[in-house]
């Protein structure tokens, strides 16, 4: 079952003259790990947060910097989520995320799907992701 959605427009531009201008909101947003990717980068990875944001309904005191963007063997993200994120999907029962990045004409877009899956159906998707993947 889909428990949440959410989906956030980046205008890179922008986003690059922001973090210009405020230096420490890099460290606010993003893992040390993430701190010196791209401005182009670090645009998508904030929609993600954002459209996480959204999926989650804007959880109070949510913590940015705890979800952020891995990359499965083939290059696809996946959302990882811990702490007061991480806190809030359990609350919701959330255990399977699907996101989506794009970057195109100067803007970056992430698309967010929180899902609710019984034993069952978690294995087969995790199963399918393998089949898919393979």
């Amino acid at each position: 079952m889909i428990m949440g959605s959410g989906i956030d427009v980046v205008d890179i531009e922008r986003f690059s003259h922001i973090l210009a201008r405020t230096p420490r909101l890099r460290d606010r947003l993003f893992t040390p790990d993430e701190q010196d990717l791209t401005d182009r980068s670090l645009a998508g990875r904030f929609a993600v947060r954002e459209a996480t944001a959204k999926a989650l309904h804007a959880p109070p005191g949510m913590i940015w910097k705890h979800c952020w963007i891995e990359k499965n063997r083939y290059g696809a993200p996946l959302l990882v989520v811990t702490g007061t994120i991480q806190e809030t999907a359990e609350r919701l029962g959330i255990n399977r995320w699907h996101v989506s990045i794009t970057h195109d004409g100067g803007v970056a877009v992430a698309s967010v799907i929180a899902e609710r899956l019984d034993a069952d159906e978690l294995a087969a998707a995790q199963m399918l992701e393998e089949i898919t993947w393979a």
